[in-house]
């Protein structure tokens, strides 16, 4: 099936939360409501990191939805794909946006997208959405439905140029497994910001991998919250920031329920003068979360001068009452050593280079499952080496 999202009129709805925000890192609490959040002007927390003069106003309310991006869903037998009004019960339901531009996007879309999986089904090929911009401002939404004991893949390729602000959503049922592969293949003019929320259930498996290499500026809230005890989230993430780009991913796991698990690992390569990758990593343990097991790495490759690195790890534990819980940071330059032993072997500058840029990724990639995906990415990798500025 194929949609075009109209540009969307600017409804609102009540906020439902009031009171300090639970996060001192943030500066309001989250709210379907845009004017709950304070205009940002960069010296917030949450915001420091990031350009909002190339935001074209999606952070300030001067983003007027004058184009559109065309979605289209490709889905195995027994799958639903609706779209639905703002009053669906599964629209907001995994959780409340947590910024302005996320609240924005909420305020603004006109109708959702939901893609269904029924219970105890078992899919044997992915779910494919398709996000293709046609150029102006848009905003989005996205559900996704995981019946109890099921298992599926979705993906979901954004490409082509537009300035997108959006929220998705994830419902996973009470022992579901589902995989979710977002890849961010726009052209190099455009803007994304969204933000990934995941309702994870009883004994549920939510697997994650975010892959960003295309846009001017990409921003994503990747979050999890845990609906019952036992759940499981695998949060992994690969970016390539080249020449100029913005790439931020802001992630968040709220362990506020017994006996969950979490992990974490993004890896990024950044080249070219006034590359920029922001990699923010929030894991808060509440006091009620005892029996919690939680990691979170990221790893940055920095290739050439004139990239800049901000990696921050947090971690907040209220009890001591759990499994395990460690975090850890590391950026670096390109290794001469490493360059220098397959060189000695006979192979040639660049294609060592390829090589340790491709191992350095590997790990992220075999988390996909998917060969023609796995195989179009490493292609991509190679296409921005080629590109080096070395």
């Amino acid at each position: 099936m194929a949609e075009t999202i109209p540009a969307a009129g600017a409804t609102t709805e009540g906020a439902i939360q009031v009171g300090q925000p639970r996060d001192a890192r943030v500066s309001a609490p989250a709210s379907y409501d845009v004017a709950d959040f304070p205009v940002p002007h960069g010296r917030e927390e949450e915001w420091r990191f990031t350009p909002l003069e190339r935001l074209r106003g999606l952070h300030d309310g001067t983003a007027v939805a004058t184009g559109g991006v065309k979605v289209e869903v490709s889905a195995p037998e027994g799958v639903t794909v609706e779209t639905v009004g703002r009053d669906d019960a599964r629209v907001g339901k995994a959780g409340k946006p947590v910024d302005r531009v996320a609240a924005q996007a909420y305020s603004s879309f006109e109708k959702a997208g939901v893609v269904s999986i029924p219970k105890d089904a078992v899919l044997t090929e992915p779910v494919r959405i398709s996000v293709h911009g046609q150029g102006g401002v848009a905003f989005g939404h996205q559900v996704v439905e995981v019946g109890a004991f099921a298992e599926a893949v979705v993906v979901i390729d954004h490409t082509g140029d537009a300035t997108l602000a959006a929220n998705v959503e994830f419902l996973v049922g009470d022992g579901a497994k589902l995989t979710v592969v977002s890849v961010q293949d726009w052209d190099d003019t455009a803007v994304h910001a969204a933000q990934h929320t995941a309702l994870v259930g009883r004994d549920a498996t939510f697997k994650s991998v975010v892959v960003t290499f295309g846009g001017d500026v990409v921003r994503l809230h990747p979050r999890v919250v845990y609906g019952a005890p036992g759940g499981e989230a695998e949060l992994y993430g690969l970016y390539f920031t080249d020449e100029g780009q913005h790439q931020e991913h802001r992630l968040f796991i709220d362990h506020d329920t017994p006996h969950c698990r979490s992990n974490v690992a993004y890896k990024g390569a950044l080249q070219g003068r006034d590359a920029h990758a922001v990699w923010i990593g929030d894991v808060l343990i509440r006091a009620e979360a005892e029996g919690t097991d939680t990691y979170e790495l990221n790893r940055n490759l920095v290739l050439t001068d004139g990239a800049r690195v901000d990696s921050v790890p947090n971690l907040e534990i209220e009890t001591g009452e759990i499994v395990g819980a460690g975090h850890a940071s590391a950026t670096g330059r390109f290794e001469d050593e490493q360059l220098f032993y397959l060189m000695a072997r006979g192979i040639p500058a660049d294609e060592a280079r390829r090589l340790v840029v491709r191992g350095f990724f590997a790990e992220l990639i075999q988390q996909i499952g998917l060969a023609d995906l796995e195989e179009r990415l490493l292609e991509k990798i190679d296409a921005e080496l080629e590109a080096s500025v070395v």
